[in-house]
């Protein structure tokens, strides 16, 4: 176990002790995380009597614990976890299949409301694949607004993390500083686009306005005072006694076990592989910026805590850069076939009110094709798979939604601990339902 965090080449390695095959410049881009060393070994299991018969019970769908409708088929020896079977589709949102009856860009309203913390990566998965469809580009100006706004709503969903997993495991003050700084994240959205939740910001070809006067003050006065926030809730959390034995050893899974799942994001990351869109297949001008991956070593409970308060430092350094660089020109495309006109030509331009009104009325009809975008969000490999007919409504769309493939490691993450290292597992896994039953 690493007592420093390093930035060198040395390999990382998983659960087993065995040094992953990490690319040279994989290697160099990410992280190795500082463990704070444990007060005293945890205890695991309970005693239990050899005639013990097991007993199933269901924990949810209505749990405050479960972090929406889930439902989970336990059967417990005594306080032991023996199996644990997931069972969804309570949600009902149907959400694909409402966008096959929608016009291209009526649909991003509908997708945004998958991964409710994380709007934003839901509509630029949807963005980037109609895009490609009509092989339209985007202004870097546009590009560089969307990347601050997704840095921004990845520390918003990992600070209603923080928040609830913290609640969970019994730091009930945690919440309320949490959401107090999400709060202000809110309010720098209802600034830009005037929506607080899934505000439609994202269009396809850019943006749909500009910054407003005042935004990047207000940016910046948050990326002031953030990273104080972060030490204070480390300040409450690292050297806990209850939380280290809480999360410390706990959950621990193979990064093999991992890969073979799909699993990507944090869980992944935890374990140890640096695998992170933004630097593997670079997106939205990714690639001009500066930041590391956050990796852990043991891949365990307390190695999924620390990587995302290590995400949400890399998340500040990047919008900051996006500020300093933030490049001058349109911030959407200017093709008034795909992006609404200006206002102010409304009232001067009769091709840009019939433009104005056939979008409206009608949208934009794609080429046939089929395509495939992914970004990173707060959870993992965010990807929306588009079949386009020629008409102005989509033949199909669906998402990859990271919650959905992740939720299989939920039962190498609990079997054979407690219930109550169940409930901090839930926690750590940071499922989003209504992206899984989407």
């Amino acid at each position: 176990m690493s007592e420093d965090a390093t930035t060198g080449d040395a390999p990382a390695t998983g659960v087993s002790g065995r040094p992953v095959d990490i690319p040279y410049r994989e290697r160099e881009q990410s992280v190795t995380l500082e463990r704070m060393p444990a007060h005293r070994e945890p205890v695991y299991g309970t005693e239990v009597e050899p005639e013990t018969e097991l007993f199933t019970i269901n924990m949810g769908p209505h749990h405050p614990a479960t972090h929406g409708v889930l439902r989970l088929l336990l059967t417990l020896e005594g306080e032991v976890v023996r199996s644990v079977t997931p069972i969804i589709g309570y949600v009902h949102t149907g959400i694909e299949k409402s966008c096959e009856d929608q016009s291209y860009w009526k649909v991003i309203p509908f997708v945004e409301r998958m991964d409710y913390l994380a709007y934003y990566f839901n509509a630029l998965a949807y963005c980037m694949a109609i895009e490609r469809l009509l092989d339209e580009e985007v202004p870097p100006r546009a590009q560089y607004l969307r990347v601050i706004h997704l840095e921004l709503n990845r520390i918003a969903s990992h600070l209603f993390w923080l928040g609830t997993s913290a609640l969970d495991l019994g730091a009930i003050s945690l919440l309320w500083y949490a959401l107090r700084d999400r709060e202000k994240i809110l309010d720098i959205f209802e600034m830009s686009s005037g929506q607080r939740l899934h505000p439609r910001y994202f269009q396809v070809g850019g943006v749909v306005e500009d910054i407003p006067p005042g935004f990047e003050q207000k940016v910046r006065g948050f990326l002031a005072d953030m990273p104080s926030r972060i030490d204070q809730y480390e300040a409450i959390l690292d050297r806990n006694e209850i939380l280290l034995q809480r999360l410390k050893h706990v959950g621990q899974v193979p990064l093999e076990t991992m890969l073979a799942l799909g699993v990507t994001g944090p869980l992944l990351r935890a374990a140890g592989h640096p695998w992170d869109l933004r630097k593997a297949t670079p997106y939205s001008s990714y690639d001009h910026f500066d930041f590391k991956i956050p990796i852990g070593t043991q891949g365990d409970n307390y190695d999924r805590y620390r990587v995302r308060m290590a995400e949400m430092r890399e998340s500040l350094k990047i919008v900051e850069q996006a500020l300093d660089g933030l490049p001058e020109g349109p911030y959407i495309t200017d093709n008034r076939k795909v992006a609404l006109p200006p206002r102010h030509e409304l009232a001067t331009s009769m091709e840009a009110l019939i433009h104005h009104f056939k979008l409206v009325t009608e949208g934009f009809r794609v080429p046939p094709g089929e395509t495939y975008a992914a970004v990173e969000s707060p959870r993992g490999e965010l990807g929306c798979f588009v079949v386009a007919d020629g008409s102005a409504k989509p033949a199909r769309v669906h998402m990859r939604d990271p919650s959905f493939v992740n939720l299989q490691a939920l039962r190498h993450m609990s079997e054979g601990g407690l219930i109550a290292d169940l409930i901090a597992a839930i926690a750590m896994l940071d499922p989003i339902l209504g992206g899984i039953d989407r």
